[in-house]
């Protein structure tokens, strides 16, 4: 969007500061996150009441009806809107006088269709962002995202690999693949083209030395799968499986689509692949109906599994789901207390893993430097800080390991290798 206005000859300012149009691109993940939405929408009036002031994205998709009560917000768009935002901005404005609030939003259920808005998302100078995809089937319980989001649409693979082509040509060394469930990338397409088929493809695109995949549906990992993921050698070590709990009968009121059991036998089989293999998760705790039993099992199960990094979230109720509706929510305290004990296994796990790379050498992208520090990853997405003058950026280096915290490890360049980088 930002890339848009750019070409549209409109300056863009701090978010802070006095603008003619503010756009705010909603999330509506967790009431959390709604309610940050509806702040920042009143807050930007108040910077210049005679703004023209934008919602769109998630949120807006699925609570029209609640922004339009909003009176700061002039113009509400939806996801497939997002693509020509310049255009609906401008046509509001030459109708200010006439209307004050202006809807504009596509149901996203009968979208058949992926959106390619053809931009190159940055995080950082050394790593792109690839949205392959859009859409949920999967209907989780507890989830809004399939409503705000629609059904599958798989980006077309020659538009995917164009992108990386060009993101190559800029000096970019890594690509993450994201999408909204990637691993049902090519579902809607006739021809039987399949996640697999498209990172073959990537991987022997010049230039790019590192893909990272994204969040995964577990049950995609396969035998077949990983015996041809394992031959990709720019396929990063790391990988995010939403699991969500390790207690079968909460996955069940989830609506997930596994048990304990098979998670088990998808994480030894990875482990079995990539012998360095980090693996980060998704849980989800105080989910209705979660009895201290149910937790206690979810504490053993993650015990077991030894991921290197949980991301733990208390569960936050969505209105328009199904989980929403069910009996014996959980009380705040008990979330607070649960979230706490695993947000401490995650710690020490990954405290544990990192130390044990103390003495030993590491490849490392470095991405930025501050002041004496260069930050960048291993390639098992490990956070790694080198203290020297020299600006690393944007190079593979192999380093040592000589200290290890519970979210980085700290490493020296060996001075055989000061001057010789892997690029």
């Amino acid at each position: 969007m930002i890339e848009q206005f750019i070409k549209s000859n409109y300056e863009i300012i701090e978010n802070n500061k006095k603008a003619d149009i503010y756009i705010i691109n909603t999330c509506t993940v967790t009431n959390m996150s709604d309610r940050k939405s509806r702040q920042m929408l009143r807050r930007t009036k108040e910077l210049n009441p005679e703004a023209v002031v934008v919602a769109c994205g998630c949120y807006a998709q699925v609570a029209k009806e609640e922004l339009e009560q909003i009176e700061e917000i002039d113009l509400i768009l939806g996801n497939n809107e997002k693509k020509d935002i310049v255009k609906y901005v401008e046509k509001y404005i030459k109708q200010i006088k006439e209307e004050k609030k202006v809807k504009q939003i596509q149901d996203v259920m009968n979208q058949k269709e992926y959106v390619d808005f053809g931009q190159i998302t940055y995080t950082e100078k050394t790593r792109a962002v690839i949205k392959i995809q859009d859409g949920c089937d999967r209907f989780c319980s507890y989830c809004i995202i399939p409503y705000a989001r629609g059904r599958v649409r798989s980006r077309n693979p020659e538009s995917i690999k164009e992108e990386i082509k060009k993101i190559s040509e800029q000096g970019i060394k890594e690509v993450v693949i994201t999408g909204i469930h990637i691993a049902s990338y090519g579902k809607d397409f006739k021809e039987n083209y399949k996640l697999i088929d498209l990172l073959e493809e990537i991987n022997e695109i010049d230039g790019i030395l590192r893909i990272r995949l994204g969040s995964l549906e577990p049950l995609l990992i396969t035998e077949q799968f990983l015996e041809r993921l394992i031959k990709l050698e720019k396929i990063c070590h790391h990988f995010h499986l939403s699991l969500q709990s390790g207690c079968d009968a909460t996955l069940k009121r989830m609506n997930r689509r596994y048990n304990c059991d098979e998670f088990e036998k998808i994480v030894k089989l990875l482990r079995k692949y990539y012998k360095d293999v980090k693996l980060g998760t998704d849980i989800i705790v105080g989910f209705p109906g979660e009895t201290n039993e149910e937790f206690e099992e979810t504490y053993k199960f993650l015990e077991k599994i030894k991921f290197y990094k949980m991301h733990i979230f208390k569960y936050s109720p969505r209105k328009g789901t199904k989980a929403a509706e069910m009996e014996n929510q959980v009380d705040g305290r008990t979330k607070e207390q649960r979230s706490k004990k695993l947000i401490e296994l995650s710690n020490k796990n990954q405290k544990k893993y990192n130390e044990e790379y103390i003495g030993k050498e590491i490849e490392i992208l470095f991405e930025e430097k501050k002041n004496e520090t260069n930050k960048g990853h291993t390639q098992n997405y490990i956070l790694a800080y080198c203290k020297t003058n020299e600006n690393l950026e944007n190079k593979i280096i192999k380093a040592k390991c000589i200290d290890a915290e519970e979210d980085h490890i700290m490493v020296e360049i060996p001075k055989c290798n000061k001057n010789v980088t892997i690029v």
